[in-house]
């Protein structure tokens, strides 16, 4: 498999490489051209297209003959650059290819997920100030993902929950709603949310899916799984995320 990473330098984007690395896929980075040191320990072993992610003709490079492209969403400054790179792996990925997007768990896709309070009120607080400081603009990170859920392409979104370093526990669980009490624990692995990522490009149950993911050993995880054993059946979540 060849596949595209759009954002490679970072560290979600460099746990992506070293994945689709160990899978013997053929790497296609994009980064930004002040960031490619970063990726000196993969020198040799992939091909990197300096660049804006959302420059149009850096993307259109990067990801022909691609059959699946990893895209990190970064919501930088004020210039839809977001939204520009995903419309940007929209339009230039082939057809049929599979196209895995990260964001955080503010992403929602039918309404049907359930925020604390807290939780809302510290999105909107940080996502005002960056965008005063013409830093960040989570809306339009909200738009990338609008555009991504209206394309008949063979999508995923996967919905971070708050990120930790530390070794693999091994792929996330998740769920179709944040508020989900498997979702509880609101914690995952920085290298795992990389997994969950290369392995959605082969998982068929993911294909125009929005999954919000959490670490598989958090509490709320081993609580739900035993909950269910206890039962003696299986959640649709469990089920989709051993899949």
């Amino acid at each position: 498999m060849k596949v595209c990473i759009v954002g490679a330098s970072g560290k979600l984007g460099r746990y992506m490489v070293q994945h689709a690395l160990d899978r013997e896929y053929e790497v296609v980075g994009v980064c930004r051209e002040q960031s490619v040191g970063k990726l000196d320990a993969f020198k040799g072993r992939i091909t990197i297209l300096p660049g804006a992610t959302n420059d149009r003709e850096v993307i259109r490079r990067a990801v022909e003959g691609c059959d699946g492209v990893l895209t990190v969403l970064v919501p930088w400054g004020v210039q839809q650059y977001a939204s520009g790179t995903a419309q940007a792996v929209l339009d230039y990925a082939r057809p049929g290819a599979r196209l895995v997007f990260s964001c955080g768990w503010h992403i929602t896709r039918d309404g049907q997920d359930a925020y604390s309070r807290t939780f809302l009120w510290l999105v909107a607080a940080v996502g005002w100030l960056a965008r005063i400081a013409r830093f960040v603009d989570l809306n339009d990170q909200v738009e990338a993902c609008n555009r991504i859920f209206a394309s008949d392409t063979k999508w995923t979104v996967v919905r971070g929950s708050d990120l930790e370093e530390g070794e693999s526990r091994g792929l996330p669980v998740w769920s179709r709603h944040v508020g989900d009490p498997i979702l509880k624990s609101n914690r995952t692995r920085r290298i795992d949310f990389a997994l969950f990522m290369v392995d959605a490009l082969t998982n068929d149950t993911l294909i125009q899916e929005a999954p919000a993911i959490v670490g598989c050993q958090t509490p709320s995880a081993v609580a739900h799984t035993k909950s269910i054993d206890a039962q003696g059946g299986q959640s649709t979540a469990s089920k989709e995320s051993a899949s």
